[in-house]
């Protein structure tokens, strides 16, 4: 192409009209810069060609490469096997119609981008020696798989930052999170499922299960008797570590399952497991990493932030096995910290603040865990009259020997005499702090347990999953 030919072709316009690729077209409606276009022949918005030709080159940078015009040494081994009917053909699809596909322009604009573009990425040497340049009229391009790389070692530096250095939040981990969880809110899978759920009344997420291991018989006495304390988190100075929670901090761990909030307390061949269900009292935002596997990232390969969104969406895609994978209790107080961290951030300082985190369970497969963070984690108490006197019994014994039959008894007082009008009394201002309880706990109710759903589980033996990997031996002898 001679000089003439290439600025003629670069002055041509093109408008908005014929590029159907909304992002671009967009640009070029905004721009307002109304000519005649090359391709339909109305006056509309319009840009330069090499503007349009411009835009693509660096999309296909980012986001697409160009195929092999030759079989690999294994496609030629079987091509050349006068048995196989295997059978050769390139990777990809013919430039012109990747650019064409991409950009959704006429075919005619399309070979007319590629004509700029092969005349400038031409290059003789190359050409003499038999080897494609970019953008060749007979080169064939594909889509690219995006890394996770970068993602993967800011995440390993943030994980041994807060293993060996800082237990608390620096502002490079703050960062990284804040980069990491921008707009979650806003991300859906391929079928088109949200990441944060709605959970609470008319949600399908509207109760949780909830277990508790007992080796001693008060303590399980306990807990029959008063469930919404015994079988809901502890005060938080009794609070131990956890996945979700550092010492100190109680939150709610809970399972979709039954079955699965047993398998999670890990309970003992002899213990006995209570379990209750908690329904969700109130509207709660929960990011589901279940579906992190299948996140999707919606956009244009035109827009220059496209690339960063999708090597994010593929480290995502890795977040949920890494935060729900297996650790070891021996590993539990060091590799709980990054979990820890996270759970803090989005409690937090995401926005929007989030309540909790449906996760998959490790100990169970196909299992759903979901953790309630401490602000979300209050358990409502048994709306019960004063003096009431609560008994609780396990089994009873005869001449068979013991039976098991757990029952509670509500004993409740009789209903009061009328209380007489007292006067209002004003008091002083002074004497309102008086008698204000400093350690009242001033969350919002969540979650009420269901006392007609308390079961308790005999534990009489474990099964274990194990994946065997034999061990092969070898003798040889040494060398003198």
């Amino acid at each position: 192409m001679d000089y003439t030919d290439k600025d003629e072709l670069e002055a041509k316009r093109i408008c908005h009209d014929c590029v159907k690729v909304e992002f671009l077209s967009g640009e070029i409606k905004a721009d307002d810069d109304k000519d005649v276009c090359a391709y339909c022949g109305k006056s509309a918005p319009t840009w330069p060609l090499v503007d349009l030709a411009n835009r693509i080159e660096l999309a296909f940078e980012q986001h697409c490469f160009q195929t092999s015009d030759q079989p690999t040494a294994e496609q030629s081994r079987m091509q050349a096997d006068e048995d196989s009917i295997y059978e050769w053909y390139r990777d990809g699809e013919p430039v012109v119609e990747a650019i064409e596909a991409a950009a959704e322009i006429p075919t005619e604009a399309a070979e007319d981008v590629l004509e700029l573009l092969s005349s400038r990425h031409y290059d003789h040497d190359n050409a003499a020696m038999g080897e494609e340049c970019p953008f060749d009229g007979d080169s064939y391009y594909e889509l690219k798989d995006y890394s996770a790389f970068a993602w993967q070692l800011e995440w390993t530096v943030f994980e041994n930052s807060l293993q060996t250095e800082a237990r608390f939040f620096s502002r490079s981990a703050a960062g990284l999170l804040t980069d990491l969880f921008r707009e979650i809110d806003k991300f859906r899978t391929r079928d088109d499922r949200p990441l944060v759920v709605d959970a609470g009344p008319g949600h399908p997420v509207e109760h949780l299960y909830r277990a508790r291991e007992f080796q001693s018989e008060d303590g399980l006495l306990d807990a029959m008797r008063r469930p919404d304390k015994g079988l809901a988190p502890p005060p938080s100075r009794f609070a131990t570590a956890g996945r979700m929670n550092p010492r100190g901090i109680a939150v709610f761990y809970g399972a979709e399952e039954s079955e699965v909030a047993i398998a999670e307390v890990r309970p003992s061949v002899g213990s006995r497991v209570a379990v209750a269900q908690f329904s969700i009292i109130r509207p709660l935002k929960l990011l589901d990493l279940t579906a992190l596997a299948a996140v999707h990232a919606p956009g244009s390969i035109f827009d220059p932030a496209f690339k960063d969104k999708l090597e994010r969406v593929a480290f995502l895609r890795t977040l949920g096995q890494k935060i729900s994978r297996p650790i070891m209790p021996s590993d539990k107080d060091f590799d709980y910290l990054p979990t820890q961290a996270i759970a803090d951030f989005l409690a937090n300082e995401n926005d929007p603040p989030l309540d909790g985190i449906i996760f998959m369970s490790a100990q169970m497969k196909a299992g759903r865990n979901i953790v309630l963070f401490h602000k979300a984690a209050r358990v409502a108490s048994l709306n019960l009259p004063k003096d009431t006197e609560i008994g609780a019994y396990t089994g009873f014994s005869d001449e068979d020997g013991f039976h098991a039959e757990y029952r509670v008894h509500e004993h409740l007082p009789p209903e009061p005499d009328p209380a007489p009008e007292q006067p209002n009394e004003m008091l002083p201002f002074w004497a309102h702090f008086s008698q204000m309880n400093l350690d009242a706990d001033t969350r919002i109710n969540t979650l009420r347990v269901n006392t007609k759903s308390v079961v308790v589980h005999h534990v009489e033996q474990i099964s274990v999953v194990t994946d065997a990997h034999p061990v092969s031996r070898h003798s040889s002898v040494k060398s003198k």
